[in-house]
């Protein structure tokens, strides 16, 4: 077991490989799919102009993420009245969904660490080449136990999102996961698919 600590270093990083078990402590940040696309349109593609506070929350999250981790999450919260918020559930979010996003918000902002379930492909798997940062395979199913590792909800930006959409600033300490994806080009991801895909041809071919 790894133990990583927010922000990484290029040493930490460089020195995780697909397969490793990592515990991750310190303040990361939440991101789904209107985060990614918000950040992509409006900062690094630039194809439409800040709004509102779009700027000033720019502003705030470039440092969080300046060697930080990107959680794919839509948590359950509790407290939303009083503020007083409160993780019940933080289990990962499928993130191959931010494919198309993921690999230009690594290099724009320096994210080390993506989190979530499923994988993600060849584009991503680039971006942690470059940077260099790795992706960490969370726990599915288990929302409850990975809620018990957030020690403080620090805040929350654009909840105009929606709470599942929203960027929430968590502390985290021992918050388990596995590095499927390294930045030395190596994908348990794509392991597994082509070993599937060599499989199924294998079935095909046996005579009925």
């Amino acid at each position: 077991m790894k133990t990583l600590t927010l922000p990484i270093s290029n040493e930490a990083i460089l020195d995780l490989h697909t397969g490793d078990p990592v515990m991750l402590s310190g303040v990361m940040m939440l991101g789904r799919d209107a985060v990614h696309k918000w950040m992509n349109d409006t900062f690094i593609k630039k194809t439409r102009q800040p709004q509102g506070d779009d700027l000033e929350v720019y502003e705030a999250i470039k440092p969080l993420l300046d060697g930080g981790a990107i959680y794919h999450c839509g948590p359950v919260v509790a407290g939303l009245d009083t503020k007083d918020y409160r993780f019940v559930a933080a289990g990962p979010t499928t993130s191959i969904r931010e494919e198309p996003y993921q690999a230009d918000v690594m290099r724009h902002f320096n994210v080390k660490a993506v989190i979530g379930k499923g994988g993600m492909g060849p584009k991503t798997l680039q971006g942690c080449t470059d940077v260099p940062g790795v992706y960490l395979h969370a726990i599915g199913g288990a929302a409850s136990l990975i809620a018990q590792t957030v020690v403080k909800v620090l805040g929350v930006y654009k909840l105009s999102f929606g709470v599942p959409e929203a960027m929430w600033v968590i502390e985290v300490k021992d918050f388990p996961a596995v590095v499927t994806m390294d930045a030395h080009g190596q994908s348990q991801h794509a392991v597994i698919a082509q070993q599937s895909k060599t499989e199924l041809e294998r079935l095909l071919a046996i005579p009925l």
